[in-house]
């Protein structure tokens, strides 16, 4: 009796035991830009900038900081470590009122199983421990696994060293994405007010159809502007998208939208230019003043893209949806919760495949 005792004991500690060993077992890491980079549209010397700021310039102060932020950027690698820990040399930190510390500072984990990705961890230190090691996961079993890292959506990392068990393997996989679509957008394309990092909609799309985005998402500062054209025209891309008409003022669409198309067009002959409606934002319920100002962008918008499509060749416009039946799908009235981005994400995948197809993107 006493040695079955003894058994129950140890069989009911266990998990303790294995989450002790878990613990200090003893990791090794690797920097994350040494294995496979997604999302990124051009080449930077630091490989978590989205923009190089000493080649491109007219960047204000705080459009200078978001391009160097790692929003849509991930790291496609393969481990049969149980456990997963980071190491973050941050440069400048987000901390926006309107998204969380996880997805602003932190770490988003999907796992491919059975073909299709599925969440496994997200998460980020507390503020007194941002420069030490962090467990994204642990206790998984030691089967080979192929992993998908999203990075920080509002902050500029220096270093991204992925930590697994000595011992267990960790490499570059393939890039699990097809094509080059470059991505231009506001606070929307750059995940403002997602929950986790792979829940900003260019991600959420990649993830649902195998094409590949690469964004610049610029939270606020998507007004059409020439310079950010200049990096557009400069990156090797096989169709681009825009979320342009989220940002700018009625005046800034008629002045800017039609230079903006012709210099990309001049960089990019004969490639796919699919612009995107802004959304329905639900401080138009009741805010008078912000459904005039908005239904004053649509209707300018609206109208000089019914031009642009037959003036321009190879320009396109469609109409994205981001609200739910019920209207609860925005986090500020302004931006869409988790599932307002799933749900834009949803909308535009048909239409945007159709377009890309007579490309020979499929």
């Amino acid at each position: 009796m006493k040695k079955l005792y003894s058994l129950f004991i140890l069989i009911g500690l266990a998990p303790c035991l294995l989450a002790q060993t878990s613990a200090n077992v003893e990791l090794v890491y690797t920097e994350a830009s040494t294995l496979t980079l997604t999302g990124k549209l051009i080449d930077t010397p630091n490989p978590y900038h989205r923009v190089d700021t000493v080649k491109f310039k007219g960047f204000t102060r705080g459009e200078n900081i978001q391009v160097r932020n790692s929003s849509g950027i991930g790291v496609s690698f393969k481990t049969n470590s149980s456990i997963i820990s980071i190491i973050t040399e941050y440069g400048d930190i987000g901390r926006p009122t309107n998204t969380g510390g996880i997805s602003a500072r932190g770490y988003d984990l999907y796992i491919r199983k059975d073909g299709k990705w599925l969440w496994a961890a997200a998460g980020v230190a507390g503020d007194a421990n941002l420069d030490k090691p962090y467990t994204l996961i642990r206790n998984m079993d030691r089967t080979e696994k192929e992993c998908l890292l999203y990075l920080p959506l509002y902050s500029e990392e220096r270093s991204i060293k992925i930590g697994v068990e000595k011992g267990a393997t960790l490499e570059a996989a393939p890039n699990p994405f097809r094509y080059r679509i470059g991505i231009f957008g506001s606070s929307y394309t750059h995940g403002s007010s997602t929950g986790r990092a792979g829940m900003a909609y260019p991600a959420i799309f990649s993830r649902n159809t195998g094409l590949q985005l690469l964004s610049l998402g610029c939270s606020g500062n998507c007004k059409l502007q020439d310079y950010f054209a200049n990096v557009l025209a400069a990156a090797d891309v096989d169709a681009f998208m825009f979320d342009t008409f989220s940002n700018p003022t009625p005046e800034q669409i008629r002045e800017r939208l039609f230079p903006f198309i012709e210099k990309i067009q001049a960089a990019h002959p004969g490639k796919p230019l699919i612009f995107q409606q802004t959304i329905y934002r639900e401080s138009r319920n009741f805010n008078g003043g912000s459904d005039k100002s908005e239904g004053d962008r649509i209707a300018v918008a609206d109208s000089l893209m019914k031009i642009a499509c037959k003036k321009y060749k190879d320009v396109y416009f469609i109409h994205p949806n981001a609200t739910a039946r019920n209207h609860e799908a925005s986090i500020d009235g302004v931006h869409p919760s988790n599932y307002g981005y799933q749900i834009w994400a949803e909308s535009i995948e048909k239409p945007v495949k159709k377009i890309l197809r007579k490309y020979g993107i499929k």
